[in-house]
C-alpha cells in the first residue's frame, strides 16, 4: 500500500470507531432531556432515577467520544495538509466553529448539568442539559456542514492555488448537509433507542427486581427507535434521489453515472471516477435492517403494553444481541457516504490525491498503527465500562449525589 491507501484506510478506521461514541451521544441527549423534562413537571422519583442512571452511562460515552474527536484532530494536520491549504476557510471554518459548541459551551454546561444536582433550582438545571443537547446537535450540523461542501462544493470561488468562500448562507444551507443532518440525528435515535431497549431487555433476561423501571426504559426505547428508523429511511431515501441526481458516480452501472463519468475523463483526464461496486450492496443492506426493525420492533412493543414482555426470554436475548445492528449500519452509511465521493476529497473540484501531506509511506504507517491501537482500546476499554455501569443498574449511580446526604454518608462509611 502507498502513502494515499496508507492514510486513507487511517482516517476511515477513526473515524468510524469515533462514530460509534457521536451516534449514542446523539441518540442519549434527546431521551435523558424528555426524563429530566417529565421529573421536573410531574416530581416523580422514578423520572429522577430514570434521568440519573441513563445520565451516568451518557456521560461515559461523552467522556470517550470527546477522547477519540481530539485524536481525530490531529488527522487533517498530520495527513491531509493539503487539503486544509486548498480549501481552509470553507471546510476549516465549520469545525473549528464545532470545536467551539463540543469543547466549551457544550462541556461547560454539562459540568453545570453534572454539579448542578441538589444545587440549583430544578428548572435551571434542566435548562443546563438543554444547552447541552442543543449544543450537541449544533456541533454534529457543523461537523456535516464540512463534510457536506467535500459532498457539494457550493459558495466559493477559485482564488490563486486556493478556494475563497463568497456565500456563507450556500456553504450553511448546503442540500448535501441538510438531508445528511435529516437522516443521521433519526438514526442517532434509533442507536439510542434500541441500546436503552437492548439494556433493559437484558436486566428483565436476569430477573430485575427494578420492573417497572425498566418496563419504562424499555417502552421509551422502542417506541422512539421505532418511530425514528420511519424518519431514518425516508431521509435515507431523499438523500439516495440527491445523490442520483448531484452525485451519480457514487451508484455505478446507472446512465447518469456513466456519462458523468465521461465528462469527468474530458474535464479532468483519464481515470476511474466512478464508485467501487459494492457500494449499492451496502445501501442495500442498510436498508434491510431498518426494514427489519420495522417489521419485527413491533412485537415487544405490544407484547409490552400486554405486561408480557418480561416472560418472553427469546424475544428479550434478540434484544440485547441486536444492540450493535443500528451502531452498525450507521457506521456502513458513513462508509457509504465517504467511499462514494472518491477519487475526489472535494467532489469534482480536488482529487483526494492532491490532498495528501507530503508524509512518507512510513510514517503514515506508523501513525496508522498507533492511532488504530489507541482507538481500538478506546473502544474496548470505553463499552466496557458502559457495559458495567448498565449492568450494576440504577443501586449503583453515583450521578447526582450530593455530598452529606444518606447516600453519600452510607458510601462513605461503608468505604471506611
Amino acid at each position: 500500500m502507498d502513502a494515499l491507501d496508507l492514510a486513507r484506510l487511517e482516517f476511515g478506521i477513526t473515524t468510524s470507531l469515533h462514530f460509534l461514541f457521536v451516534a449514542l451521544t446523539l441518540g442519549l441527549v434527546p431521551l435523558i432531556a424528555f426524563l429530566q423534562t417529565v421529573w421536573v413537571i410531574k416530581g416523580n422519583p422514578l423520572h429522577e432515577r430514570l434521568t440519573k442512571f441513563w445520565g451516568q452511562i451518557y456521560l461515559v460515552n461523552y467522556g470517550l467520544g470527546i477522547i477519540s474527536g481530539l485524536l481525530l484532530e490531529f488527522q487533517f494536520s498530520l495527513n491531509w495538509s493539503g487539503l486544509t491549504h486548498f480549501a481552509g476557510e470553507l471546510f476549516g471554518a465549520p469545525l473549528a466553529m464545532e470545536t467551539l459548541f463540543a469543547f466549551f459551551v457544550e462541556s461547560t454546561f454539562l459540568g453545570l448539568w453534572i454539579f448542578g444536582w441538589g444545587r440549583l433550582p430544578k428548572a435551571l438545571h434542566l435548562a443546563t442539559f438543554y444547552v447541552v443537547a442543543a449544543a450537541a446537535l449544533a456541533s454534529a450540523y457543523l461537523i456535516v456542514v464540512a463534510n457536506g461542501f467535500l459532498q457539494n462544493p457550493v459558495g466559493f470561488v477559485r482564488d490563486g492555488d486556493g478556494l475563497r468562500m463568497v456565500d456563507v448562507g450556500a456553504v450553511f444551507t448546503n442540500p448535501a448537509a441538510l438531508l445528511a443532518v435529516g437522516h443521521i440525528l433519526p438514526a442517532a435515535l434509533m442507536v439510542g433507542g434500541f441500546f436503552m431497549a437492548g439494556v433493559s431487555a437484558w436486566h428483565f433476561r436476569r430477573g430485575t427486581s427494578e420492573v417497572g423501571f425498566f418496563r419504562y426504559s424499555m417502552r421509551l426505547g422502542l417506541t422512539v427507535g421505532y418511530i425514528a428508523t420511519f424518519f431514518t429511511i425516508g431521509f435515507g431515501d431523499a438523500s439516495v434521489l440527491w445523490v442520483v441526481r448531484n452525485q451519480p458516480t457514487k451508484l455505478p452501472g446507472s446512465d447518469e453515472a456513466t456519462q458523468v463519468q465521461a465528462q469527468m475523463v474530458a474535464e479532468h483526464g483519464p481515470g476511474n471516477y466512478l464508485a467501487s461496486d459494492w457500494i449499492p450492496i451496502i445501501l442495500t443492506v442498510m436498508l434491510s435492517v431498518a426494514y427489519l426493525y420495522v417489521l419485527f420492533a413491533l412485537i415487544p412493543i405490544v407484547l409490552l403494553g400486554q405486561g408480557r414482555i418480561e416472560k418472553r426470554r427469546f424475544l428479550l436475548g434478540i434484544g440485547v444481541w441486536t444492540i450493535p445492528l443500528p451502531f452498525v449500519t450507521t457506521i456502513l452509511g458513513w462508509v457509504v457516504r465517504e467511499m462514494g465521493r472518491q477519487p475526489w476529497i472535494i467532489y469534482d473540484v480536488l482529487p483526494t490525491d492532491k490532498a495528501l501531506s507530503d508524509v512518507s509511506a512510513g510514517g503514515i504507517l506508523a501513525s496508522l498503527v498507533i492511532f488504530t491501537s489507541l482507538y481500538l482500546a478506546l473502544v474496548v476499554v470505553g463499552y466496557t465500562v458502559i457495559a458495567r455501569v448498565a449492568r450494576k443498574g440504577p443501586d449503583a449511580v453515583v450521578l447526582g449525589r450530593v455530598l452529606g446526604d444518606d447516600s453519600e454518608e452510607a458510601v462513605l462509611a461503608g468505604e471506611r
